[in-house]
């Protein structure tokens, strides 16, 4: 099935996200934090919006993920997903050091999501003019290459 390499994305970064709320609950033990509280010692605040900002992110890349790969090419938006994965696990880690450790990661994050939702809407855009006004601008893309 050619979704198959989005599907191991979406698997990945679902692990991930688990292994960011285990930490959570590992800093919690560690700085004495019970829940329903989510503040407390400077690491435990860190890690907990790190992994709270993973959290709010991630329907914004599945949307970005899957038009991507539906309507624009899979093989790169599967390329773009795993560098996703690798800057969110980047951004995590370096907001768990210190605030502006995460900038990196952030930033990183933040261009991946870009082009994804820009290929997501050129393919969404292109399938359009193809269905309805018989005009394939990748069509007309692939006779030149």
């Amino acid at each position: 099935a050619t979704e198959l390499r989005n599907c191991v994305i979406c698997e990945l970064l679902f692990c991930l996200a688990g292994h960011f709320a285990w930490l959570v609950g590992k800093s919690r033990m560690k700085h004495k934090i019970t829940p329903p509280a989510v503040t407390g010692a400077p690491e435990f605040d860190r890690t907990f919006r790190a992994q709270q900002n993973c959290v709010e992110f991630y329907p914004v890349f599945l949307v970005g993920l899957w038009s991507a790969g539906w309507f624009f090419n899979e093989e790169l938006s599967s390329f773009l997903g795993v560098l996703y994965v690798f800057a969110r696990y980047k951004y995590f880690y370096g907001y768990v050091q210190s605030v502006k450790g995460r900038l990196t990661g952030f930033y990183l994050s933040l261009i991946i999501l870009d082009c994804l939702i820009i290929l997501g809407a050129a393919g969404i855009v292109n399938s359009f003019l193809d269905e309805y006004l018989d005009f394939s601008i990748m069509k007309k893309v692939r006779k030149l290459l």
